[in-house]
């Protein structure tokens, strides 16, 4: 008869593959983790050392308007670290939503506003969730800085007051060639791109790192941002 098992010693099914540990079923784990009700990414202490930041756990927002290059940077940068990150798009999240989707071609109301929102929390969520597990996150949106509907305060209130925000403006000609190289319903009309893109420039004074990479590759934009991240990290923007 074979022995008792040893304390430490792991479980194996048949053919000595390890049997993962069972996940409690209390509703209120993130994987293998807890994740207490309204947990977030906190505030950074200042840096008395330059930070690592191909090693930092870190939320980034990458905000810019339609065609800055957001979707893309995000997933170079989130590819190239040497630490688990992830990528969450809100437009991607926006388009979970088929039947009754909130087209964006189609103007602004009350139930885009509700479906952003949804999203919104949505990718909040997965941020948080990812980061208990001890993966970095960036995610992207065109957050407008003078309306409050679809500002910071709500990503601040769902990921936490350690997200670092980085703009991503690119200029005018150049979001326009890249919205027309778009198709379905990422494409909008050249006078929506540019309303945007004018409103963006809010951005300027706000104390937020921006980046213009209207004449920059994805690697170079990519490594702009590791050190806008770097700089965050060690003196975090007032937002």
């Amino acid at each position: 008869m074979q022995g008792r098992r040893r304390s430490g010693e792991r479980m194996q099914q048949p053919g000595g593959v390890p049997t993962p540990p069972a996940v409690p079923l209390d509703g209120g784990t993130a994987g293998y983790l807890r994740l207490p009700p309204g947990h977030s990414v906190p505030a950074p202490a200042p840096a008395t050392v330059l930070p690592d930041v191909h090693h930092a756990g870190v939320a980034v927002l990458l905000i810019g308007p339609a065609g800055a290059g957001k979707t893309t940077v995000a997933r170079f940068w989130a590819d190239r670290r040497q630490v688990p990150t992830a990528h969450i798009s809100l437009d991607d999240v926006r388009e979970w939503v088929r039947s009754g989707f909130a087209d964006p071609r189609t103007g602004w109301d009350d139930r885009s506003e509700a479906q952003y929102r949804l999203a919104r929390r949505t990718c909040g969520f997965a941020a948080r969730n990812f980061l208990a597990n001890g993966i970095s996150c960036i995610l992207d949106d065109a957050v407008f800085p003078d309306r409050p509907a679809v500002g910071l305060g709500g990503w601040k209130r769902h990921v936490g007051p350690g997200l670092i925000p980085v703009v991503l403006l690119p200029g005018l000609d150049v979001v326009l060639e890249r919205n027309a190289e778009r198709s379905g319903t990422r494409r909008l009309s050249d006078e929506e791109v540019a309303t945007i893109h004018g409103r963006m420039a809010g951005w300027y004074g706000s104390g937020l790192p921006i980046i213009d990479n209207s004449r920059h590759d994805v690697a170079t934009t990519a490594r702009m941002l590791d050190e806008a991240v770097t700089r965050s990290l060690q003196s975090p923007p007032p937002w």
